[in-house]
């Protein structure tokens, strides 16, 4: 095992966990806040598990996942504004739950928690089929189309999951505020995706025709 790579790793889950948990608990005034802590365990739990899969069968994914400073500008400012939307998410679900203002039920709870689970079983499957994938828009060494399994429905299935996750989340927490506010991650990501898909085309040989081949982006029929 690299020792390195492993305090790295823990250092970042760590400090993931608490900020995650003092956006939700300290709004909300109370750590007696159920569905802060249904987020909290399926969200946290499965992270640690694939960071130990991907500690031990693919250390370079790992580390890929981990080194998240972005080169292109246009993506730190969907970063930046990513951010913000999480914060405000997070924080107002919390003072949802403290000033009981627009409390979901705990059936949509529990749907949102299936739909977050199964979205990180698939996001899991993309982590499998594309070795390339890395937390930042870049052209890699040796680098290949990848046009099989997942890849041949939508051409970023990565972001299909994440789309699932994060609407998810505010559902899990009982928010119809949070919900609304992360609908803002749509339009965020198909900045990303658009800025995304020009670097790959400079850069990746192949990817023009791959266009052409999987004309959905993220959801098949509809995007």
């Amino acid at each position: 095992m690299n020792k390195q790579l492993f305090i790295q790793a823990i250092t970042k889950y760590v400090a993931g966990v608490l900020l995650v948990g003092a956006l939700i608990f300290l709004p909300a005034g109370t750590l007696n806040f159920r569905n802060g802590w249904i987020l909290m365990t399926i969200l946290f739990v499965p992270m640690f598990l694939a960071g130990l899969v991907m500690m031990k069968k693919n250390p370079d994914l790992l580390r890929k996942r981990l080194d998240a400073k972005e080169k292109e500008s246009e993506q730190k400012e969907v970063i930046a504004l990513s951010g913000l939307m999480f914060l405000a998410a997070f924080i107002l679900a919390g003072l949802n739950y403290r000033f009981r203002w627009m409390i979901l039920p705990d059936v949509v709870v529990y749907i949102g928690a299936a739909i977050f689970l199964l979205s990180y079983l698939l996001y899991a499957e993309v982590l499998r089929e594309n070795t390339y994938l890395s937390r930042t828009i870049e052209v890699q060494e040796d680098q290949k189309v990848i046009d099989t399994g997942l890849y041949g429905i939508v051409r970023h299935p990565m972001y299909m999951a994440t789309v699932f996750l994060f609407l998810s989340m505010p559902l899990v927490l009982g928010s119809l505020i949070s919900f609304v506010v992360m609908l803002g991650y749509i339009p965020i990501i198909a900045k990303r995706i658009r800025n995304e898909e020009e670097v790959l085309e400079e850069g990746l040989k192949g990817y023009k025709e791959y266009k052409q081949k999987v004309r959905y982006k993220v959801i098949p029929y509809i995007w």
